[in-house]
Formats: C-alpha cells, structure tokens, sequence
C-alpha cells in the first residue's frame, strides 16, 4: 500500500449527514448513496467521482458519518441532502485493496506514516469506494482512504 501526500482543491458534493453505529452503517450507506443518486437523477446529473464516506469521530457506537457523491459543479440540496464540498486542504492518501472489516490495519500503517513525516490527523477520514461487495469478492474491494492533516 502506498501512502502519499497531497495537497487538494475544494470539491463540491451532494451529501447527507447522519449517525449510525457500526452495525447499522452498511445499511446507512446504502439507502443514503440510493437517495443522493435518485436527487442526482432528477437534476439530470452524473456523479463526478465514485461515493465516499466521511467519518467525523471514530465513536463505533455513535458515528457521525457524511455520505456522499462528488459532483461537478455545486448543485442545490433538498430536504436532508445537502450541498457541500470536501474542503481544500492538505490530505495523506493510501488506496487499499481488501475487505472492509480489515480497514484497521491500513489506517494503522497511515496514522504511523503520517507521525514519522511530522502530519497530524485532523479526526476525519473518507473511504472512497470504487466498487462493492455486491460486484467484487472481499479481497477485492477497492477503496481510497484519505486523512486531512495539518
């Protein structure tokens, strides 16, 4: 896995926040990305990149979790999908390959990567996933963690 610095513009998104706990999140997932694609639909609108999600605490018990489609340009929100972006910033990225309940040991190798580079997590995290369990065996699974630093 190779993990590497960068530097990103802001990128606008349709989202939906929410809580969920580790158990109903796959389910979270799933109806909000088929809310936002089914909004997306309406509009006459593609999305510019695959979903993400973005964690904003680690509380396995209480996440409060963004999930979200990037678009090409800033589109209008309605009811509880909103209008946003994944801010500008600097960001430490590592694209992992394996099933999701192995997700621990790349953020592990990314969170000691970051503290010999000098980088500080800021407590947020977007997995991006370019396909799903539903496409793909476990082992397959693509997805792109990315950590804002400062």
């Amino acid at each position: 896995m190779q993990i590497e610095y960068k530097e990103q513009e802001a990128v606008p998104v349709l989202k939906v926040r929410t809580r969920a706990t580790v158990e109903t999140l796959p389910k979270a997932i799933g109806e909000n990305y088929g809310k936002i694609m089914g909004y997306l639909t309406e509009l006459g609108e593609q999305p510019a990149d695959a979903p993400y999600t973005c964690y904003h605490n680690n509380d396995m018990e209480d996440l409060a979790v963004e999930m979200g489609f990037p678009t090409e340009k800033e589109l209008p929100g309605r009811d509880d999908i909103e209008s946003g972006e994944i801010p500008a910033g600097q960001y430490v990225t590592a694209m992992y390959t394996g099933p999701y309940i192995e997700m621990e040991k790349p953020y592990n190798e990314m969170f000691a990567w970051m503290k010999k580079q000098g980088y500080e997590p800021t407590g947020e995290s977007y997995e991006v996933y370019y396909n799903s369990p539903g496409e793909v065996p476990a082992a397959e699974l693509l997805t792109k963690i990315t950590m804002p630093v400062k």
